[in-house]
């Protein structure tokens, strides 16, 4: 963790651990949070700039080079991946900067595997960047961080998503990577959220999501509440209302919406970002859960969840900010 500033705190009789991303030069951040956001844009633009200033035949050839891409293979193990991501986990934290408070860092493991189920979703879970372990902000060796299926279709976004711990968010694979020991990173309210999402509060679908819980008790892996301050703020964002919107964004799977930041761009605003991460909570492995064992612990990580932003939301900047769990 050398390439943190770390201290010990303690506050209202509870000892926890922050971890505060170290400041390098804005050159290093500025290029490292671009390589991991600015892949989707990329390919907005350069498609639109085809498309009106080329002739038809090359906006064909540029969509044909599009989906082969899609199907060739990413090397996860790439050298040059690598390097890229390890650039993107050293200085991508400190470009807001990020800090991470973890209010039991004793209850760790590094060699156990752990469900981080973060909230909330926002226009795009940043800051869950910093629970991967090529950050080295986490006492966690081994991660991986669900995402959706649409990140592995752009070219470039699916490179560096892959590259940088990614993998597409189904039941399978959150089994096959908890069992092989590594942490997975869920965000269990989903693109979902953005449905719900209003300037000056915080949403959380969490009443209908219990997938992660029933496969937390099902591997007996501890599931841990994250809660992510800023993340909502370091963007400025439209969306349209209404039914027609709720109906077509449901049928294809991704909430549309206009967002921008620095200038227009996809650089987003430099503005701090608090991960705050609780204390395990530990569950008994079963294979078969009932009903009732699953509606339980869901319901302990929700009260878990809603005392994580209350607990903190102050020292952290966001003293007036509601959570809503629906």
């Amino acid at each position: 963790m050398e390439e943190f500033q770390k201290c010990d705190q303690k506050s209202e009789n509870l000892e926890y651990t922050v971890i505060k991303s170290k400041t390098y030069s804005s050159f290093h951040t500025l290029i490292a949070i671009t390589l991991w956001l600015g892949a989707l844009h990329l390919n907005l633009v350069i498609t639109a700039l085809v498309f009106l200033f080329f002739p038809l035949k090359y906006a064909v050839l540029l969509f044909m080079l599009m989906v082969l891409n899609t199907l060739i293979p990413v090397d996860d193990q790439s050298k040059f991946g690598g390097r890229v991501a390890r650039y993107i986990g050293k200085y991508g934290p400190g470009y807001f900067p990020t800090t991470v408070l973890i209010e039991d860092i004793q209850s760790f493991d590094p060699n156990q595997a752990y469900v981080l189920a973060a909230e909330p979703h926002s226009i795009f879970p940043i800051g869950c960047l910093s629970l991967l372990n090529i950050t080295g902000l986490m006492p966690l060796s081994k991660t991986k961080g669900l995402a959706s299926n649409a990140t592995f279709y752009p070219p470039l976004l699916r490179q560096v998503g892959t590259w940088t711990g990614l993998v597409p968010a189904t039941k399978k694979n959150f089994v096959k990577y908890l069992e092989a020991g590594y942490s997975c990173i869920v965000i269990p309210g989903g693109v979902q959220e953005i449905f719900y999402m209003e300037h000056g509060s915080e949403v959380a679908y969490l009443k209908k999501r219990q997938g992660f819980v029933r496969i937390a008790i099902e591997t007996g892996r501890p599931l841990v509440p994250i809660f992510c301050f800023g993340q909502t703020n370091v963007y400025n964002w439209w969306k349209p209302k209404g039914d027609l919107y709720t109906r077509i964004a449901r049928a294809i799977r991704f909430a549309p919406l206009l967002y921008w930041g620095m200038f227009g761009t996809h650089i987003p605003y430099r503005r701090p970002m608090h991960v705050i991460v609780g204390r395990p909570i530990e569950l008994k492995r079963n294979p078969n859960p009932s009903k009732e064992e699953v509606a339980e612990v869901h319901a302990l990580f929700v009260s878990k969840l809603e005392q994580l932003c209350q607990r903190h939301k102050a020292a952290a900047g966001h003293a007036d900010i509601q959570l809503r769990v629906i």
